[in-house]
């Protein structure tokens, strides 16, 4: 039988009420256009996984405040992340039958442990094995009008590429690092990575409950793309694009026709 997403929302919140833990609930999945789109979402995930493809991971989308309060909500909407799109570091990338394609520099965490939803900031903290750079491009192919049709159409993801994982340092994993995004050699932005990229086990914790209140769970081997650093740098046929992370590396890709 096949449970949809409300019914399986519903179970989550039951199951939380039975137990005597406080468990977070998950916080965009109680509006109904999000759990619509990601009801159509992870079923296209499924089916791209019936295929061949392989797992890969998560991405958390929306994370520029304006555009949320745009959209009625106030956190980020969570998109996956397979084998089909993901690229190989210095990868060259089409932009055939593309609108507007952006890149966004992201800090990867790489799971090394499964994690069930309601897990605590400490159990979501030892889950993660690694940090290392990433870059997610975007394609710009609809209004910011219609949250539904967004998070089904995977919030606009198109691909991504990871740099190496290091280990995650004791203490405040990105102090001192500081993000810089280049595209053709130059510098458009540098960005203390600390500040704009938020509570990384936050978000680790908001992508395992998220899953949970969709009958799937955050699986050792995925990696979660933490949403965009800086702004969105929209790419042409022929750029070369770079994420430097300081301390955790960099990666880059470039744009063909």
């Amino acid at each position: 039988m096949v449970i949809h997403t409300n019914d399986r929302f519903a179970r989550h919140q039951n199951r939380n009420r039975r137990d005597d833990r406080t468990i977070a609930t998950p916080r965009t999945i109680d509006d109904p256009r999000v759990r619509r789109g990601l009801e159509s979402q992870l079923a296209r995930w499924r089916a791209t996984l019936a295929r061949g493809a392989t797992r890969v991971g998560w991405k958390t989308g929306i994370n520029a405040p304006a555009v949320q309060r745009a959209l009625g909500i106030d956190d980020v909407v969570l998109g996956h992340l397979t084998s089909a799109t993901t690229l190989l570091p210095g990868a060259t990338h089409s932009l055939a039958d593309s609108t507007r394609v952006g890149m966004e520099a992201e800090v990867a965490l790489h799971i090394g442990t499964d994690l069930r939803g309601g897990a605590t900031p400490d159990a979501a903290r030892a889950a993660v094995a690694g940090l290392g750079p990433a870059i997610e491009l975007v394609d710009i192919d609809r209004p910011f009008d219609d949250l539904e049709a967004i998070v089904a159409g995977n919030v606009f993801h198109r691909a991504v590429t990871f740099g190496t994982a290091s280990p995650p340092p004791a203490g405040l994993w990105l102090r001192g690092v500081t993000a810089r995004i280049v595209r053709n050699g130059e510098q458009t932005e540098a960005l203390d990575a600390a500040a704009t990229a938020g509570d990384l086990v936050d978000i680790v914790r908001f992508v395992a409950d998220t899953l949970a209140a969709c009958g799937e769970r955050l699986c050792a081997g995925d990696r979660i793309i933490a949403g965009s650093l800086g702004r969105l740098v929209f790419v042409e046929p022929g750029d070369v694009v770079a994420a430097d992370l300081g301390r955790l590396g960099g990666v880059t890709l470039r744009l063909a026709a």
